[in-house]
């Protein structure tokens, strides 16, 4: 079918598979072709979001039953829709024992079935773990733990499991040789001691001892319906948990080890989701991961149920193009969407076999069409002159990109360590070098590393020039800041990147770095250096570069005629779950850049009047900053999502507190300031009064950037209530509860409005709904027009570069301002008759003036009149 455009849909427990299926209706009159569902396999209990799948072999039953899911498709069916189901292919929660395959490696460790699943370092940097997974699971040091008697040892049945609040851990059937023999049975402990070794990984092994000790818990099981015996065994357990010592001794031989979640960041030894410990990483470059992690998916997309597959966070994976590949292979003809991050200027690779990415490239090059680049100068005095820091934006990336490999990477760094130090001591020229030299040399040249990841693939001996050259940039920039570093430890580590030295090692290296820098990056920029640097909020987005003020016409010309021509089913987003604002929060926020004096003097005022809201050093001034530009994008913003908002913002920028070590001080203090503000009548009445000022212009943004993503190359995707104005700030607040019933009455009314009609109801969101409504209309009536072909329109005349203009196919022409005027500029249109559908107003071919153009709607969207 057509992918006309996907409408994104964030499923919860309260808004499943039966409220989707209601929704159905709605979908279809509003003109997308795709529902866009997050994740729904079996989550772990609670979740919000679907990313911390447990289980891939079932549908989530906190969303419903097998049947409302059933119902949920065949109203799809019936709406004539397609699905995207969003796929997570990188990574597992981990709380045991809803998870069966992390539950098995606990209880069995390298001999477990399901070991080669998951990416676990079994002889990891940190000798004291080696063939123990580290679980920073505790809320004290152990030690602490231990001795406040808050671990217990337990037996459910003929297995025996540890308890620590609500969390349960196996106890390995190896270990259980002890207990047995002091209950009495000296066989079922000898069986016991004899099972083949947790560290053994041969399949023989693997093989026999899951069907040994199965074989041993039956035998306990059994033989525990004797009360005299259970009493015997549940004694001894009683009395190893009673002495620490004891119980510390029967912990230690288990295949995990319990510790501080602190300790996290320094010596885990399994890769994660960036620094979330509870979500491990998955190896599905292996086939029968592959096989067990997408059977369901694939499903799915060879009956036809689901058209597409957006795949999260593939630059987690160790090979992502092979992924694609295998991908693309067992599921033919599915559109298939990476939610890949890419950096300005930079591409997707082009062999990937994917459709495209899920948009965060359009989104920052549109929406800095609506930032005023001549405003940089005084948006950067201000904030200087505000908060004392002369950096830049790159400068500020790279030290956060640093911080973070200290703190929550500090053991996928060491990883990398490993690696690096075994091949120089293989090697007579490098081996004096100490292990700190070498680290340094490797965090120094992630941190200069200037796009996520490379996609080198050493198994393969393939590297991309692509890949050669922001290898070579981050190594150049990483030997200039570091001259007290041996240059030639640069070159070394640049030659191995880039396969020009090979060896089992290397290979190491080279794979496990790609899966670094991507993290290094993500927690880096996106969530530490967005909230340092706060210059100009609009810009910290997803993928975007605050250091670049706005962007240009031909920049939009040219990224969307390359999408025309090499990927036109890429996904074009605006709002995404990821989002740090949503885009009606993000171009009012542009919208001050159009009015920069007088903001600054706004800003400088407010500053001054809530001097008696502030400590003596809360919040820091960069916080501040952010503080108030949230506060005019967003307004009206409640005391309440603001305090949110505000905790989330300093705990990511991590200097003065953070969410690995809160500083109730600090945080209390800013809270104190923030609801300071908010309560302050005569404060928020200016602030009020300025942020109204934002409404129009952003409003009218908002229509401009709505009419550019419905006919630009790509798909459109809406993300939940977007359709209407919607002033969301970062998640968890951009996840709540969307009222689609009101949604679904008001595109009722919208079909009975004209565009006066439709502007009348400027206050309600109804402009952006009919205006979604209407363009989606053209796509479904003209396919072809939007399937190639893009061709840039350029006005002439006073405030011709402020205007946006294309046309799709021949047929089809799209004209919106960047500053929420109508300028007395021009445009050729091309030969022939045109109709605008949105106001229907007709007009020949030739000149045609951008004020009448935009007369009766801010507007236009022409159509081919036969």
């Amino acid at each position: 079918m057509t992918r006309r455009a996907t409408y994104r849909l964030q499923l919860r427990p309260g808004f499943g598979y039966a409220e989707v299926a209601a929704a159905a209706p709605y979908l279809r009159r509003l003109g997308v072709s795709h529902a866009y569902t997050s994740p729904y396999l079996q989550a772990g209990p609670g979740s919000s979001h679907g990313y911390d799948v447990v289980d891939h072999t079932r549908i989530n039953a906190e969303l419903g039953t097998e049947d409302e899911h059933r119902a949920m498709r065949a109203a799809f069916a019936r709406e004539g829709l397609a699905q995207v189901v969003d796929v997570v292919p990188n990574h597992m929660r981990i709380d045991p024992p809803v998870n069966r395959w992390w539950w098995d490696v606990l209880e069995n460790g390298q001999a477990s079935r399901y070991a080669s699943y998951f990416d676990v370092d079994w002889d990891p940097p940190e000798r004291k773990l080696r063939n123990q997974v580290l679980l920073p699971v505790l809320g004290d040091h152990y030690g602490r733990v231990l001795e406040a008697g808050e671990i217990h040892l337990r037996r459910d049945g003929g297995r025996f499991v540890v308890r620590y609040g609500a969390r349960e851990f196996p106890l390995s059937p190896a270990t259980l040789d002890g207990i047995l023999a002091a209950a009495g049975q000296p066989d079922l402990a000898l069986e016991a001691a004899s099972l083949p070794p947790s560290d053994a990984d041969d399949d023989a092994s693997v093989r026999e001892r899951h069907e040994r000790k199965e074989r041993l818990a039956g035998e306990i099981e059994r033989r525990a319906a004797d009360p005299a015996v259970a009493a015997r065994i549940d004694r001894e357990v009683a009395r190893i948990e009673a002495d620490p010592d004891e119980l510390d001794w029967l912990l230690a031989r288990q295949n995990y080890r319990l510790a501080f979640w602190r300790v996290a960041g320094q010596e885990l030894d399994y890769r994660r989701f960036f620094d979330i410990a509870e979500l491990a990483g998955l190896r599905p470059e292996r086939e029968h991961v592959f096989r067990d992690t997408h059977r369901l998916v694939l499903e799915w997309t060879r009956s036809g149920e689901v058209d597409g597959v957006r795949v999260d966070h593939p630059d987690g994976l160790r090979d992502p193009e092979a992924y694609f590949e295998r991908l693309a292979s067992e599921a033919p003809g599915a559109w298939i969407i990476a939610e890949k991050i890419l950096q300005p200027g930079e591409e997707l690779p082009r062999d990937w076999p994917v459709a495209g990415t899920t948009g965060y490239d359009w989104l920052n090059v549109a929406c800095g069409l609506f930032v005023d680049p001549r405003a940089e100068g005084t948006f950067t005095e201000l904030y200087r002159d505000l908060t004392g820091d002369t950096r830049g934006f790159e400068e500020v990336a790279r030290e956060s990109k640093h911080d973070v490999m200290r703190t929550l990477l500090a053991a996928d760094l060491e990883r990398l360590v490993v690696f690096f130090v075994r091949i120089c001591e293989g090697r007579r020229r490098y081996r004096d070098h100490t292990r700190n030299d070498l680290r340094e040399v490797l965090r120094e040249t992630v941190a200069c590393f200037p796009v996520y990841r490379s996609y080198v693939r050493a198994e393969r001996g393939v590297a991309r020039d692509t890949d050669r050259d922001a290898t070579g940039r981050a190594v150049a920039a990483a030997r200039t800041r570091r001259p007290d570093l041996d240059g030639e430890l640069f070159e070394l580590l640049r030659d191995i990147l880039l396969l020009r030295i090979t060896g089992p090692n290397e290979t190491g290296l080279v794979m496990r770095f790609q899966q670094l820098t991507a993290p290094v990056t993500a927690k880096g920029v996106e969530d530490t250096a967005f909230y340092r640097y706060t210059r100009f909020a609009a810009l910290n987005e997803v993928g975007g570069d605050p250091g670049r003020f706005g962007t240009s016409l031909a920049e939009l010309h040219e990224h969307n005629a390359r999408a025309a021509a090499r990927r036109p089913e890429t996904l074009l987003a605006t709002s995404t779950h990821d989002t740090k604002r949503s885009e009606d929060v993000r171009l009012r926020m542009a919208a001050l850049s159009w009015m920069a004096d007088e903001w600054a003097a706004a800003e400088r005022r407010w500053w001054e009047r809530a001097l008696r809201h502030r400590s003596s050093d809360a919040p820091e001034p960069a916080s501040e900053h952010l503080f108030w530009q949230t506060l005019v994008g967003a307004h009206p913003l409640g005391r309440d999502r603001a305090v949110a908002y505000m905790e989330k913002a300093i705990r990511e920028a991590k200097t003065r507190t953070s969410w690995i070590r809160p500083v109730p001080e600090h945080e209390d203090a800013v809270r104190a300031f923030v609801e300071g503000v908010i309560l302050d009548a005569d404060l928020m009445r200016d602030v009020g009064s300025f942020a109204e000022r934002l409404v129009r212009p952003g409003r009218i943004a908002s229509l401009a950037l709505v009419l550019l993503k419905c006919t630009s190359p790509g798909v459109p995707d809406v993300y939940q209530g977007t359709e209407l104005w919607d002033l969301s700030l970062v998640d968890p607040d951009n996840r709540r509860p969307v009222d689609l019933a009101a949604r679904e009455a008001m595109l009722g009314e919208a079909g009975t409005l004209d565009a006066a009609g439709a502007l009348a109801r400027m206050d309600d969101g109804m402009p952006k709904l009919w205006l979604y409504h209407r363009a989606l209309a053209v796509r479904e009536r003209r396919p072809a027009a939007f399937g190639a072909g893009y061709e840039p329109l350029c006005a002439t005349g006073p405030g011709g570069g402020e205007i946006v203009a294309y046309v799709r196919g021949g047929d089809v022409v799209a004209v919106a301002p960047l500053r929420g005027t109508c300028p007395e500029a021009s445009l050729a249109l091309p030969r022939g008759r045109w109709r605008d559908a949105l106001t229907g107003a007709e007009r020949d071919g030739g000149h045609a003036s951008v004020r009448d153009l935009l007369a009766g709607f801010p507007v236009a969207l022409l159509e081919r009149v036969p």
